[in-house]
């Protein structure tokens, strides 16, 4: 302390195991180093496939795709959407380059959305265009309407004066990705703008993190009013993720079937994490929660393990060719909520 400077301590109690003490990117590099060829992800409704090595370079595209559009570190990063591998490239690449991730319940209406991105002032948002009844694009041009009458890279908006970029993501083809008026980038448009970043600035990123830097904000639920933002940061989620997979005794042996939304903690840390934390395999039967979606990807794609709240399990158990399927390779998995 004599030099002036502060450092943070940390008190562990219970166990003999320490808490980790790495920033995601560099945990995430570690498993890549020793799992690079097994899966990572499963993405049975895009009917994709990635091995850890696989997700690490779409990881790093991504995050010099985010620096080549002047996202910096601390700056925030909204996420409008159900889940799709895009969320989850999201999550690490706002990591692996210090932006802080915003997650957004994709059931938001515009009064609701609009809180969330006034509350915590985001410099960038990412959406997909629609699902089932919900028009996204539709709710954004409700709220900022300049978004259809200015340039995608000089957007002033009245309402949100932080925000600067719009992404929209289809998720069913991303590289495809069509602009739905002249405010939106496109994820076509995020990827080509890491072609100019050297790929040194990411590993200068990474050398800049530390682990109590601030990396997500997450809302409560707002039972009692408006939602609130929690800010979290590495060493909280990481740890949180890694210890729950001991708990679990996972390994890069597992799959796990991820049934619950990633804009939750449940599906982001506790199901996400916990996989890229030991080098497992994480299974995305769909979108949103489907119990035959579910039971399909679980007797397929052989899962060890299978997360859910209860009224998931029910609607699985209850489904009507529940019987019809092999479920014998799950051996644990956790019901919250």
């Amino acid at each position: 302390m004599g030099n002036g400077h502060r450092t943070h301590s940390y008190c562990h109690r219970g166990g003999e195991t320490p808490l980790l003490g790495d920033t995601i990117p560099s945990h995430f590099e570690n498993i890549v180093a020793r799992f690079g060829e097994r899966e990572a992800v499963v993405s049975v409704h895009q009917q994709r496939r990635l091995t850890y090595a696989q997700l690490k370079n779409a990881v790093d595209e991504l995050a010099r795709g985010l620096l080549g559009l002047g996202f910096q570190k601390g700056e925030r990063l909204g996420v409008w959407s159900t889940n799709h591998i895009e969320w989850l490239l999201l999550q690490l690449a706002t990591a692996r380059i210090g932006a802080v991730l915003v997650n957004i319940n994709p059931a938001y209406r515009p009064r609701e959305l609009a809180y969330a991105l006034q509350k915590s002032e985001v410099q960038g948002l990412f959406t997909i265009p629609r699902f089932r009844t919900s028009d996204y694009v539709g709710m954004l041009i409700e709220l900022m309407p300049e978004l259809t009458t200015q340039n995608p890279d000089q957007l002033k908006l009245k309402e949100y004066p932080q925000l600067r970029r719009v992404v929209l993501i289809d998720p069913d083809q991303p590289e495809q990705t069509a602009r739905p008026h002249r405010g939106f980038l496109t994820w076509p448009d995020v990827i080509a703008a890491s072609k100019g970043i050297n790929p040194a600035r990411l590993d200068a990123a990474l050398l800049a993190l530390d682990i109590d830097d601030p990396i997500n904000i997450q809302y409560t639920s707002g039972t009692t009013g408006f939602p609130k933002a929690v800010v979290l940061t590495h060493h909280n989620i990481l740890n949180n993720a890694f210890f729950t997979a001991r708990a679990m005794h996972f390994s890069e042996q597992d799959r796990l079937a991820v049934p619950v939304p990633f804009y939750h903690c449940f599906g982001m840390v506790i199901s996400n994490l916990v996989c890229l934390s030991v080098g497992a395999c994480l299974v995305l039967p769909a979108e949103h929660f489907d119990p035959l979606a579910v039971l399909q990807a679980v007797q397929h794609e052989h899962c060890t393990a299978l997360h859910g709240v209860p009224t998931m399990f029910i609607a699985e158990l209850e489904h009507p060719q529940f019987p019809q399927f092999d479920l014998s390779s799950l051996r644990t998995g956790i019901m919250a909520g």
